[in-house]
């Protein structure tokens, strides 16, 4: 079977599902991609796709994020005819929906296309309306971010999100041809280890010290960096034995960016007073290094919008990490208060501080919290189960000379 992938990044959400697709010697897997420095991986092969033009300043407002969508839909049908013209014509497309797959329809009319619709914007009881109501004409700049989705649910053959409150955001007309299945996530290397150690600025972190964790991709709102910044200056004062360490890089990825010079790190910084020999920013981090953090977890702090699920939450539960999340949509979907985690106000930076002091001097007696985390992660969002999903999928989509 023939298989293309399609994603600006490469191989973000279809890592595990590429991989496995291509350790069957049957497939073929072709990941087109617009990402110049992604790494090469073993079985698939790689093709890059350019824009020939950036979004233009005079474009209205309201389309600049639909012109991008355009220039990378673009970017990927002119290499897609390239791959044709080469005799490479796929089974199967499988697109994240930002753009690369929205005219996928017009290369290869013959193949089946299923597209990952990560995020449909609302205007209502969503990320938009969370922290205040949003002016008439952000709503309206809203409503037009959808126009490559609509595009891509119309045009594809399946849909497929990762969370059942992802699948709320997108129109019930379409709910029929989207399936519920995450990525799936990695349970036999997130799990707790009772030794790990975690090195960072000239320490080790074991099990046996107090250490509160938070890992995100950006230091942002949408991800509560500023109202766990508050509860940290609060719990230091508490803890006087606990660390704090962040992974993440200092940049946003969702939401209105600061004005240059500006980061929600300094502004935290500097509104609050922190001992910063107890603070540690360790970056992003390698897979590696990643899960000794988790696994020398004494408390694990997760925030975020009602917007995309972080994988983030999912790997701290496998890791048996003690959880402790905002009370928002996507995280109710995951963590039940008092069984699986602690939930918290997102907006009440105390209860958080209040929350993780309570967590560090109940240890002990929490370990309920760490096994019914893990076990909900094992049950539901285990990589093999969801792989297994994904391949269903696609077979349902094709004859029976062709499944994967």
């Amino acid at each position: 079977m023939k298989i293309l992938f399609l994603h600006r990044n490469f191989p973000a959400q279809f890592r595990h599902l590429a991989i496995q697709l291509a350790k069957n010697p049957k497939n073929e897997v072709v990941f087109l991609t617009n990402r110049k420095d992604s790494p090469d991986i073993p079985g698939i092969t790689k093709v890059l796709y350019g824009l020939h033009r950036e979004v233009r300043q005079e474009t209205h407002h309201y389309l600049r994020f639909t012109e991008e969508s355009i220039l990378h839909g673009q970017g990927a049908l002119r290499t897609a005819l390239n791959l044709r013209r080469k005799g490479f014509i796929p089974d199967v497309i499988i697109g994240h929906s930002w753009g690369p797959v929205s005219f996928m329809k017009e290369v290869f009319p013959e193949s089946k296309i299923i597209a990952h619709i990560e995020w449909f914007y609302n205007v209502q009881n969503s990320d938009i309306d969370f922290i205040s109501q949003p002016q008439i004409d952000t709503r309206a700049k809203t409503r037009y971010k959808n126009s490559h989705l609509l595009v891509d649910l119309y045009t594809c053959d399946k849909a497929i999100t990762p969370t059942k409150w992802q699948l709320q955001q997108i129109p019930q007309e379409f709910h029929g041809k989207t399936s519920v299945i995450h990525e799936g996530i990695d349970t036999e290397f997130f799990k707790p280890d009772e030794n790990a150690v975690f090195s960072c600025n000239n320490r080790e972190f074991t099990r046996q010290d107090q250490v509160i964790t938070y890992a995100t991709r950006g230091m942002e709102p949408y991800r509560g960096f500023p109202q766990f910044m508050e509860a940290v200056s609060k719990i230091q004062k508490r803890r006087p034995n606990c660390h704090v360490i962040i992974a993440g890089d200092d940049r946003i990825c969702y939401g209105a960016k600061l004005p240059e010079g500006q980061t929600f790190k300094k502004l935290m910084l500097e509104k609050y007073n922190y001992d910063m020999e107890r603070l540690h920013f360790v970056g992003s981090l390698p897979y590696g290094q990643y899960l000794k953090l988790l696994q020398v977890s004494s408390a694990h702090v997760y925030l975020t919008y009602p917007f995309v699920l972080s994988w983030s939450l999912l790997e701290a539960m496998s890791c048996e990490c003690l959880v402790l999340a905002s009370s928002t949509q996507p995280v109710l979907e995951v963590i039940q208060d008092e069984y699986n985690g602690m939930l918290f106000d997102f907006f009440k930076s105390a209860e958080i501080a209040e929350k993780i002091d309570f967590l560090l001097e109940n240890k002990e007696s929490m370990k309920h919290l760490r096994i019914n985390a893990r076990k909900a992660i094992v049950e539901n969002y285990n990589l093999k189960t969801m792989l297994h999903r994904q391949i269903e999928l696609i077979n349902s989509l094709l004859p029976s000379t062709q499944k994967a």
